[in-house]
């Protein structure tokens, strides 16, 4: 048996160059398409704000600053408030002067950890600052941030439990009980009602504060896909 001819058609060149001119037009339409989608991703990014544009390191940054304002903002209700009890002090003359009726802070052991754990609070606030400019500039240190966290959980603890008892003491003063007999000691001691009253309220605010900064702190932790 004779084996097939091979055939060869010879069209001086032309048909090769139609064939390589078809197959380069596949890369550049491959990259007119990478240059149109990165100019679009270039012009998104700039919508963005500018500790955001990069990625993970930047969301934690803006975290950083936010948490450094905040602690800023919460000294502030817990200096006030430990100062404004702590110097709660009025006297009532009820008859004569050598008669009178003295109230003061620290007649009530609830009052005085009331001031015990501001102080400690608004100190804690102070000294947690330089930590919390270590975020910004190192957003990646996860162990400052634990720290953070670890110690705001056990500080809000601290203000949570003053001012409950801060805030049972204020309320009977107000209103008093009248199943056990307890007259409220607002309707002559104006003065003192008002500072406890609002060292109370501005309590709870660097409560609600420092509730933000442990989330703040959760997201900033919880690793990234």
């Amino acid at each position: 048996m004779s084996e097939p001819a091979t055939v060869i058609h010879m069209d001086d060149g032309k048909a090769p160059a139609a064939a390589s001119s078809s197959y380069t037009t596949v890369p550049a339409s491959t990259g007119d398409a990478t240059t149109a989608a990165g100019s679009k991703a270039a012009g998104g990014g700039r919508g963005l704000p500018l500790l955001l544009r990069s990625g993970v390191g930047g969301f934690r940054r803006c975290l950083a600053v936010i948490d450094f304002l905040l602690r800023v903002a919460a000294f502030g209700p817990t200096l006030a408030a430990a100062i404004s009890t702590g110097t709660a002090d009025e006297r009532l003359s009820v008859f004569t002067q050598f008669f009178q009726f003295h109230a003061r802070f620290d007649d009530f052991p609830a009052f005085t950890f009331f001031v015990v754990g501001n102080a400690i609070a608004a100190g804690y606030l102070v000294l947690s600052l330089p930590f919390s400019a270590v975020g910004i500039v190192h957003p990646g240190a996860t162990g400052v941030r634990l720290f953070l966290l670890l110690c705001d959980v056990v500080v809000m603890c601290l203000l949570t439990a003053a001012g409950a008892a801060a805030a049972a003491i204020v309320y009977v003063a107000h209103w008093g009980s009248r199943r056990a007999n307890w007259v409220p000691i607002c309707m002559q001691f104006h003065g003192f009602c008002q500072r406890t009253s609002g060292a109370v309220v501005a309590t709870f605010l660097a409560v609600l504060v420092l509730a933000v900064l442990i989330l703040m702190a959760a997201c900033a932790i919880r690793p990234r896909r």
